[in-house]
């Protein structure tokens, strides 16, 4: 691939996941988090398995794949986004997106511990790098905040997924999976804001506008240009480039939000973004 549409695919994927959490904030105004972030997902979750049975993608036969799936859902959707959502109350949506990409980090230390897998000295001195910089975006609050643990907590739910994604996906088609989880985490997460929360949603043109954002562009566009991009380079390198996302979140949370963030966040945002490149890289 031109190297130059690589960058800019890179760019585009990446700011959208980025975008989320500014605009997901944004959109706290009209709704309820959980019941928000529930009909992105559910749409998103739709959509994505209409065009997966349109394309005749093949689909899983098993009851028990189909159970991985939702399993998968749980953490990779419902448990993140959850997380994220509920945070955006409380911290800005950079700290958030901070919070939420030390996934990398956690995936290598939860990926060794129960999948026995081996990494190179490069990829651990990414995670200690990054915990380092968790560490001093944590001390950023004299008291520890229950949304800075919301946001760190998606990050565990992300690691669990991903894995779980490693070991279950193989014998499962991505986009039927993608699509499926997708609808599950939705589904899961419309139960839980019934639950949990008062839920609410006003109907108005910039809510409107801002689900449809969530659900088409920074959930359908943004996977399906990120797996192209998997699909056609190699899948480390590829990945190393999941440090720009938090970069992104903060940007937009400074330009949609007018976001400040402390001398020593950026000081710890940008070691968890150097330990997110060194975790990836592959060569």
């Amino acid at each position: 691939m031109n190297k130059f549409v690589f960058g800019l695919l890179v760019v585009i994927t990446t700011s959208l996941m980025g975008s989320s959490f500014a605009i997901g904030k944004i959109g706290l105004i009209y709704s309820s988090p959980l019941l928000l972030v529930a009909f992105r997902f559910t749409l998103a979750g739709l959509i994505m398995a209409f065009i997966v049975l349109i394309a005749k993608q093949p689909h899983p036969t098993r009851v028990s794949h189909w159970l991985k799936i939702s399993i998968i859902g749980f953490f990779q959707t419902a448990g993140v986004m959850g997380c994220i959502f509920v945070s955006l109350r409380m911290i800005t949506a950079g700290e958030s997106s901070i919070l939420t990409f030390v996934n990398p980090l956690l995936v290598v230390i939860l990926g060794t511990i129960f999948l026995k897998l081996r990494y190179r000295f490069l990829q651990w001195f990414g995670v200690f790098i990054g915990f380092t910089g968790v560490f001093i975006t944590f001390g950023a609050h004299v008291d520890l905040k229950i949304g800075t643990l919301l946001g760190f907590l998606s990050a565990v739910s992300w690691a669990i997924g991903t894995l779980l994604i490693k070991t279950w996906g193989i014998s499962l088609n991505v986009w039927v999976l993608t699509a499926y989880q997708m609808l599950f985490g939705g589904l899961i997460l419309l139960a839980a804001s019934f639950i949990l929360e008062d839920p609410f949603f006003e109907i108005t043109t910039p809510s409107i506008l801002i689900l449809l954002w969530l659900a088409i562009m920074a959930s359908i566009v943004q996977f399906a240009v990120w797996f192209f991009l998997l699909q056609k380079g190699d899948p480390g390198k590829t990945s190393a480039f999941l440090f720009l996302a938090p970069f992104f979140g903060v940007l937009f949370g400074w330009i949609l939000l007018g976001e400040k963030i402390e001398w020593f966040g950026y000081a710890g945002g940008a070691l968890i973004l150097v330990g997110i490149f060194f975790a990836n890289w592959s060569s």
